[in-house]
């Protein structure tokens, strides 16, 4: 509870500051000018006239209030992925990332030092078009794929609904975003926040909210704030999960014993990514490059004649991706494109579509087992696993358990619906480009 109050404390106190300098104009999203270049004034010294250009050019010269207040929650990530092990491997990447992206430099009209992210011909420019062409999105997908087994979900279909009904946090929050005025193609971006899955986030937002026009309406650039609301919930899984597993279920329910899933043949286990292959992409052609993707990645790993594709997928390749991935979106959160008061309603509206997922899979099981017989009745804290943070979900769903019997391992169990929850996710985002693209 400690660890909850401290990073909503967190989160709750930047926003104040960010709102109260955004009314008291600290900084303008629009102002792309910067401190004038010194020119040569005849008879002036060339010594202290190089020292002023010189001057005018350090990040302390450039510095604004947004800048600052980011490199603080750059080190805030920093901070909770080597104090409270949240989500390392993501946070420290983006927090290095946002502190890279808001070093301040010299910008003015006509100059371009090919520095920023945003700069036409910078190095981080040209890394961030695997952001902005959602080319990094399939990548990780192929490795998530390779890692993955899905003989829990494939032994036991029916948790596969608790994945489905925990995409219901993406359509609700859709209808949220609509109603605080972001268009069509934002709110689909926003909306998938809900899913827990960052690399469907980003890709969905570099189709629909990319700062061009899509299907007749203009759009503003959401990729950062977006990607970086999906994969900062996906972090603090273990601190927003368990308080809403504990008030939604009875003492009783938390001490449901499931039985042992069965064993899977390797036949089914080869059949299943091609089958889910063809039936969701058929469904949902829209999210073809990240299922397509996920399920090769699962045949080279269960095919067994080729494992060193299937060691490279989920270990070197994911890793480098992940690396430019976090790298890149973090440094596209420069204070003047980031610090916005979209930003803010996007922060806002990813923590309740994440809220509402982790309570529409938990209720859901308690639907379902309305239905079913006493010993073969689903332990509703394994409905929490149907968002797609995997595996982090199907982790808090076995602490949970173990804490009220310690014999209790629900692990296996939560793996279903986290995996059915990665795919629902994806089919949801390729549904919403078939409507809106």
């Amino acid at each position: 509870m400690k660890r909850f109050i401290t990073i909503f404390g967190i989160i709750f106190f930047l926003t104040i500051l960010t709102t109260t300098l955004a009314k008291t104009g600290s900084f303008d999203s629009n102002d792309t000018t910067s401190i004038s270049m010194p020119q040569n004034e005849e008879g002036g010294s060339g010594a202290f006239s190089g020292l002023f250009k010189f001057l005018s050019y350090t990040g302390f010269s450039n510095a604004t209030p947004g800048h600052i207040i980011m490199i603080i929650v750059g080190l805030i990530f920093i901070f909770l992925a080597i104090k409270y092990d949240y989500e390392p491997l993501l946070l420290i990447p983006i927090g290095t990332g946002i502190i890279i992206g808001n070093i301040p430099f010299f910008q003015a009209e006509g100059i371009n030092l090919q520095l920023g992210v945003y700069q036409e011909g910078s190095v981080l420019n040209y890394l961030y078009y695997g952001v902005l062409k959602g080319i990094y999105p399939p990548l990780i997908f192929l490795g998530i794929g390779a890692m993955t087994d899905f003989s829990s979900l494939i032994s036991n279909p029916r948790l596969m609904l608790l994945g489905a009904a925990a995409q219901v946090g993406i359509f609700i929050t859709f209808l949220g975003a609509l109603f605080l005025d972001f268009n069509l193609p934002e709110a689909a971006s926003i909306g998938i926040i809900g899913g827990a899955d960052g690399p469907t986030a980003i890709f969905l937002s570099s189709k629909l909210a990319n700062g061009g026009i899509v299907n007749g309406l203009q759009t503003q650039n959401l990729i950062g704030p977006i990607a970086i609301a999906a994969y900062s919930y996906m972090a603090l899984v273990p601190v927003i999960q368990p308080p809403i597993m504990r008030r939604l279920t009875s003492c009783r329910e938390k001490l449901i014993r499931m039985k042992p899933p069965r064993s899977v043949s390797k036949l089914e286990k080869i059949i299943f990514p091609i089958a889910g292959l063809l039936l969701t992409c058929m469904i949902s052609p829209g999210a073809l490059p990240l299922l397509g993707m996920l399920f090769f990645g699962n045949i080279l790993k269960e095919s067994g004649v080729t494992r060193r594709l299937a060691d490279t997928a989920r270990t070197s390749l994911i890793d480098i991706v992940v690396i430019l991935l976090g790298l890149t979106v973090g440094a596209s959160t420069q204070a003047d494109v980031f610090l916005t008061s979209q930003s803010i309603l996007i922060f806002v509206l990813g923590a309740i579509s994440f809220m509402i997922a982790t309570a529409g899979g938990i209720m859901f099981a308690k639907f379902m087992n309305l239905f079913l017989k006493d010993d073969n009745k689903i332990n509703p804290l394994v409905g929490a696993a149907g968002v797609s943070a995997v595996p982090d979900s199907a982790r808090v769903v076995q602490q949970e358990g173990l804490k009220y019997d310690s014999t209790n391992h629900l692990l296996m169990h939560a793996m279903a619906p986290n995996v059915a929850g990665v795919i629902g996710s994806a089919v949801a985002a390729g549904i919403l480009i078939s409507f809106l693209f």
